[in-house]
């Protein structure tokens, strides 16, 4: 079925049937519900190449990943693309995505743009100071930060609040009488990692403690890191009798670390760690006390929702969206002993 026959069965003008499945708001939105549905019923989709000509679009939203920096193998990305991607097929719009090496990220930015390919992008894992978000400002492109920076003002992001997830875990841990508690993250050089390293270190602090020296390890953000990081935690003196872990792939290395060394996590050291533990991790019998957020793939629709803000509707911006973290008890944590 081709676009004038169905305007004809439904007796309006290929304009009208045009404009609705094109998403123009001066359509009225019976009659675009009525046009989507009857679209829907004889398996008609408008050619993605004219409709681009018109609207004057690409119809695309990038994300750049940089492949020295994030996990592409992190289930909690994998599904928040995944709900992204789907939030955004509502829109018409495709999810494109560029992974490059930390030096060449504002190139492929400034190639993406220029070239048509998107109409806005997708800045993830966000720094505390963050070149890619000035370069973006300076340009005026359109874009949403999957995460604040240290100045935020100006642009539209979606974020969590880190420092109140750090400041749950660590209340949890001395309310469990725990005073040693030592902790694991990522470099701080990213601003989840520095917003959950000052909540730690904030909490500590109200409750009259002090970080021993080496309790702090960083540069720890996959399996493996996390693994080398519980030999370090062992070797400590005092030996530490919690610890909080930033992100939830070192996380997981961690734990899989202390086990082996025969450890039993929850009795003679407590664990918590920001994030969801993938489903496919081997942690048997063990369920990890964990600062969760909402899904991942209520986030990516959510962020979905902010770009299409941005895109729709720029003047009523810049848009904020700061998430709240909750704490969901496990057995990996336990009274000190």
């Amino acid at each position: 079925m081709n676009i004038k026959t169905l305007a004809k069965e439904l007796g309006l003008s290929t304009s009208t049937v045009s404009r609705a499945l094109n998403g123009y708001q001066d359509v009225n939105p019976t009659t675009r519900e009525r046009v989507e549905q009857a679209a829907k019923a004889h398996g008609y989709r408008a050619n993605a190449g004219a409709r681009r000509l018109v609207r004057g679009r690409s119809e695309a939203v990038g994300i750049v990943y940089s492949a020295a920096v994030e996990n592409l193998g992190n289930p909690q990305f994998l599904d928040m693309a995944d709900g992204l991607a789907e939030r955004l097929e509502r829109e018409h719009q495709d999810l494109l995505l560029a992974v490059a090496k930390n030096e060449t990220e504002l190139e492929i930015y400034e190639r993406l743009f220029r070239s048509g390919r998107v109409d806005a992008v997708i800045v993830p894992n966000t720094r505390v100071r963050d070149a890619r978000v000035d370069f973006l400002l300076h340009h005026n492109y359109p874009f949403v930060a999957y995460g604040r920076t240290a100045d935020c003002a100006q642009f539209s992001w979606l974020d969590f609040d880190n420092d109140l997830g750090s400041q749950l875990a660590v209340e949890h841990l001395v309310a469990l009488g725990h005073a040693r508690i030592a902790y694991v993250h990522a470099p701080l050089a990213l601003n989840f990692a520095y917003q959950r390293h000052r909540g730690y270190m904030r909490t500590l602090q109200a409750a009259g403690l002090e970080c021993l020296p080496g309790y702090c390890i960083g540069g720890v953000n996959d399996r493996r890191s996390g693994l080398q990081a519980a030999a370090q935690l062992l070797a400590l003196t005092p030996r530490p009798t919690a610890v909080l872990v930033d992100n939830n792939l070192g996380g997981v290395g961690l734990i899989r670390g202390l086990m082996d060394a025969g450890v039993r996590v929850g009795k003679d050291i407590s664990v918590a760690v920001h994030g969801d533990i993938p489903q496919d991790t081997l942690l048997t019998g063990l369920n990890v006390t964990t600062v969760t957020q909402p899904t991942p793939q209520a986030t990516g629709f959510a962020l979905a929702d902010v770009v299409m803000q941005v895109l729709h509707k720029p003047e009523d911006g810049p848009y904020q969206l700061l998430r709240q973290p909750a704490l969901q008890l496990g057995t990996s944590t336990g009274r000190a002993v």
